[in-house]
């Protein structure tokens, strides 16, 4: 797989990230991408070949490799990088989508914006880009549980066989098992750390938007009050358009015949 496309993909959502979301962006890319891709890759490169039984019975080996390693770990990550990155895509689509439509409406209307800056989150955008940050942590959530669930974040360095067709109970020995524990705590502890980024992205801006909120309603208040009509003005306009038809008649009657 060409992860450089993903790479220049998914750059272009960091313009419309906040900072928490730029971090993210870079531990992705850093990390986990070029961490696998670098790294991984190769570490794991020789876990059938190398995976030894002591028993010369053949399919033994086989048998007991799936049993152990029913879904490769390399392909667990490239499944959970694919899965996580993709909620960001919703961003983008969004953005475009916006951009056509204003296109449009600026073509129809002389000139006019139907956005002043389309991928400024919100509306519609806001709430997409909150649903993207719940995908990503979700699907990270979900592949930690996934990987815990089958090999709980360990690499032994012998597991016993019983599966069938072996005679017996046989020793099965895995290659650089101490190599792929490190870099099973250390995918798991970038999946973590890009999990609590989301999670912190999200009270950002939910933060944000409640702020945003209070504020207008606040403003709100200040010209409704500031508009509200005094009841003792109306009173004091009478009063003082009394006192100046006085006058005017006083003048009146002052004059010579």
């Amino acid at each position: 797989m060409n992860w450089m496309s993903l790479q220049v993909l998914l750059g272009g959502v960091s313009q419309y990230s906040t900072v928490f979301g730029r971090v993210w962006l870079s531990v992705v890319f850093v990390c986990r991408i070029l961490v696998f891709v670098v790294a991984i890759q190769q570490v794991w490169s020789d876990e059938q070949k190398d995976f030894i039984c002591n028993t010369a019975q053949p399919g033994c080996t086989n048998v007991c490799y799936d049993h152990y390693f029913p879904i490769s770990h390399i392909r667990i990550w490239a499944l959970q990088i694919i899965f996580v990155t993709c909620p960001s895509l919703m961003v983008v689509a969004h953005v475009k989508y916006r951009e056509m439509k204003n296109e449009k409406y600026t073509n129809v209307h002389n000139g006019e914006h139907l956005y002043a800056n389309p991928g400024k989150k919100r509306g519609g955008l806001w709430y997409t880009y909150i649903l993207s940050l719940v995908f990503k942590a979700g699907f990270d959530a979900c592949f930690l549980y996934i990987l815990y669930y089958i090999y709980h974040f360990d690499m032994p360095r012998v597991v016993k066989c019983t599966e069938e067709p072996c005679p017996n109970k046989v020793d099965c020995y895995i290659s650089r098992p101490t190599e792929k524990k490190i870099f099973t705590f250390f995918m798991v502890v970038t999946s973590s750390l890009c999990i609590f980024m989301c999670i912190c992205e999200m009270f950002y801006l939910i933060t944000k938007k409640i702020r945003k909120y209070l504020l207008k309603q606040h403003q709100r208040s200040l010209q409704h009050d500031y508009k509200r009509v005094d009841p003792t003005a109306s009173s004091n306009q009478n009063l003082s358009n009394f006192k100046k038809a006085k006058v005017t008649e006083g003048e009146k009657d002052s004059e010579p015949a």
